[in-house]
């Protein structure tokens, strides 16, 4: 007797991002000694800031060992609130408005859940952020995809304009986007919002990357007029803060959204670590230069790594905001093929994202994993640069090795 599961879970795969990072660590923990840089996962290899460490370090020396208010401790909700209000110009209600999660990840079902009832539909733009479908699936809800076109990653307003109907219940937008890098211009987030408008549609924008932005501006979907009270605003500490073992996130929501959302979330986590809340409250109160350099330090690390891509033969477009490269890698899967690469019954994606980790020690996503259609990202694959310069000049030798490798055959 076997135990039955679940329809829902048979709908998807695990993280293809985690299990390239699982293939990676079993490579450098194999005995061989052999080097290797993991550009697949996006985590930084860098510390967080000492002051942000410190902060925790303290609430713990302090006994802020239990439970905080599920809906996160009254410190990290004000400051989220006051940073708002500094970047934005909005500050939006500390009680009644602010749910502290266990990273945007729960942040994204929370609200999927508090918001979408089973049959609902929810429009996500694709190449999308892996979890996004399977929230749907769980939510109960009919994921419908409409295509972001490369090269500038632009969605086509008819095909936008079709996917809304009377069953839509919410649209994800993820800006700057994960997995292209693409930053969604004011236009197209009037275009949205004017859709929503019409239907009756909640936006949940995934805004994790809001200080990364290299070309253009971050625009707030919930600062466009009549979205404040139809939008659901996530973000978090993962990645502005470097800490992504950290899980603390948050979403800012209409009050009585924040209501359901924080009801979802009560059951599904309880709350985020009590000490490490109070060092990301401190971490908001860091002064403005410490987003204008870290911007200004992640747009040299992404051009050093567009330069290392071209040179290795992959087809790169410069990325506007994130940590991710999403590359064209035909020439160098046709050129992989003279030393040894063979796509056999798996994706040419995933099996050349395995054969680069096994045989040139370098991790990467296949980009099949951002698709409904695992055809749709056959040729692509995903690379971080959240990474040390030290990370990534190994990383250019091991690439430049390899073509090195194809130049001799």
């Amino acid at each position: 007797m076997s135990i039955r599961t679940s329809h829902k879970a048979s709908q998807f795969a695990e993280s293809v991002i985690r299990e390239m990072t699982r293939l990676f660590l079993a490579r450098q923990n194999d005995g061989t000694g052999r080097q290797g840089i993991n550009l697949a996962q996006g985590f930084p290899d860098f510390s967080a800031p000492e002051a942000m460490k410190e902060a925790a370090c303290a609430a713990i020396r302090a006994d802020i060992n239990q439970y905080a208010i599920t809906w996160g401790s009254k410190n990290l909700r004000n400051a989220i609130a006051d940073k708002t209000a500094d970047f934005y110009g909005m500050r939006p209600d500390p009680e009644r408005e602010i749910t502290v999660t266990c990273g945007a990840t729960e942040a994204m079902m929370s609200a999927m859940m508090a918001v979408v009832d089973p049959g609902d539909e929810v429009i996500v733009f694709e190449p999308f952020y892996e979890n996004y479908g399977p929230d749907a699936v769980l939510s109960g809800a009919l994921p419908r995809f409409v295509p972001l076109i490369a090269p500038d990653w632009h969605f086509d307003p008819s095909a936008l304009a079709a996917a809304f109907n009377n069953r839509t219940r919410a649209i994800i937008i993820n800006t700057p986007n994960n997995p292209t890098g693409k930053v969604f211009n004011r236009e197209e987030l009037i275009q949205i919002a004017g859709l929503c408008q019409k239907w009756n549609v909640t936006a949940i924008t995934d805004e994790i990357y809001e200080h990364m932005v290299y070309e253009g501006e971050h625009v707030r979907m919930a600062d466009l007029p009549g979205m404040a009270g139809r939008t659901i605003t996530i973000s978090g500490a993962s990645k502005t803060y470097s800490a992504t073992g950290w899980r603390v996130g948050w979403l800012i929501a209409p009050s009585e959204a924040t209501n359901a959302i924080r009801k979802v979330h009560d059951f599904l986590t309880v709350g985020a670590a009590a000490p490490l809340q109070e060092g990301v409250a401190h971490a908001l109160a860091f002064p403005l230069d410490y987003y204008t350099d870290l911007a200004a330090r992640y747009q040299q690390k992404r051009d050093t790594l567009i330069a290392t891509l071209r040179s290795a033969g992959f087809t790169a477009q410069t990325p506007h905001g994130a940590y991710y490269i999403l590359t064209d890698a035909t020439d160098v899967m046709a050129a992989a093929d003279a030393l040894g690469f063979s796509p056999g019954s798996l994706s040419a994606d995933v099996a050349f994202a395995r054969w680069m980790v096994e045989e040139i020690g370098v991790a990467t996503v296949p980009g099949s994993s951002f698709y409904r259609d695992a055809e749709s990202g056959s040729t692509q694959i995903r690379f971080c640069y959240c990474k040390r310069p030290e990370t990534l000049q190994v990383a250019a030798e091991l690439l430049n090795r390899l073509q090195s490798k194809w130049n001799t055959q």
